[in-house]
């Protein structure tokens, strides 16, 4: 089993690749220096435990230093793996938004919603869901700050994506970590994959959390889905247009046919002819499917009342 890469991104901060789906440059957990000891920011699913056990360790990291360990918000592939790590990282209290964490001490109803959704895919995607002691977890608002080597963390509320998101602003490295409010863009690509999933989509709260994110004229954005990057705040700027591109069209695909796998089917045509323009492959559905992006916009629109009598 090959040790996960870990990349140095300055002032002692530290992206661990978690190797998901055993593939590079998918999900990142970013290791942050605190005067004494370390944040952890994301623990991935469960199946990345012991990439990310090892990971730490590659980078210089000693278990019990990992002092605070907080994740964007309670999706599978950001903190289904928290309450597997507990136990690996001894002397760290876990944060979450407090929307998420009863969920985290109790999964039931993140299990049955995930399963839900992935079907007979969930156990190999994201592994068990381990419940996270009570004892051992608080619960953020937002507005919170952690101390770092440097600088501070800023517990940012960016809702859209989810109910229960935050964005993290590091002002030493003067980097957000954006989680999915931004979507997903992985490395040597400059294609921007909305990420747009059901049940708390709010294409409002989400275009005001990206402007949240600009606010704090970042240098650096830093994706769970994937790393720096370079082209920073004009990818905040980008990532509206291209929500708003995909909601057009999944609206006039669910003004014709209001069925997930047809407004799927149209996201799909429409995202590869964006790909073969913009010369890249096609990646992003591995973290990020077309059928939860259509599920996601579907349910938006009939709870918003955008379908009118057409789409009944």
């Amino acid at each position: 089993m090959s040790s996960p890469s870990v990349q140095e991104l300055g002032q002692g901060r530290q992206l661990i690749d978690l190797d998901f789906r055993d593939t590079e440059g998918l999900v990142a957990a970013y290791l942050l220096p605190e005067p004494e000891g370390w944040t952890l920011v994301e623990t991935g699913p469960s199946t990345c435990r012991e990439s990310l056990i090892r990971g730490v360790a590659r980078a210089g990291v000693g278990a019990e230093e990992v002092r605070h360990v907080l994740v964007t918000h309670i999706h599978l592939d950001h903190a289904g793996g928290m309450g597997a790590v507990v136990d690996a990282f001894p002397r760290a209290t876990f944060y979450a938004h407090e929307l998420g964490v009863p969920h985290l001490v109790d999964p039931t109803r993140l299990v049955a919603s995930a399963r839900r959704a992935w079907g007979a895919a969930m156990d190999t995607l994201w592994g068990p869901i381990a419940p996270v002691p009570a004892a051992r977890i608080v619960a953020l608002s937002g507005g919170e700050r952690f101390p770092l080597r440097g600088g501070e963390l800023r517990v940012l509320p960016t809702p859209g994506h989810a109910r229960h998101h935050f964005a993290f602003f590091d002002s030493g490295l003067r980097a957000i970590f954006c989680g999915d409010g931004a979507g997903v863009r992985l490395p040597h690509s400059s294609h921007l994959r909305p990420a747009v999933p059901p049940p708390d989509l709010d294409l409002d709260q989400l275009f005001a959390s990206i402007e949240a994110m600009r606010a704090t004229d970042p240098r650096l954005v830093l994706f769970s889905h994937f790393g720096p990057s370079p082209d920073g705040v004009a990818d905040l700027v980008r990532y509206r247009s291209v929500v708003e591109q995909w909601r057009d069209v999944a609206l006039a695909a669910a003004l014709e046919r209001p069925e997930v796998d047809f407004i799927e089917m149209r996201l799909r045509e429409f995202d590869l002819s964006t790909l073969e323009q913009e010369s890249v492959s096609e990646r992003e559905s591995l973290v990020s499917g077309y059928q939860l992006a259509a599920a996601g916009f579907l349910r938006y629109f009939e709870t918003h009342g955008m379908l009118g009598q057409e789409g009944r």
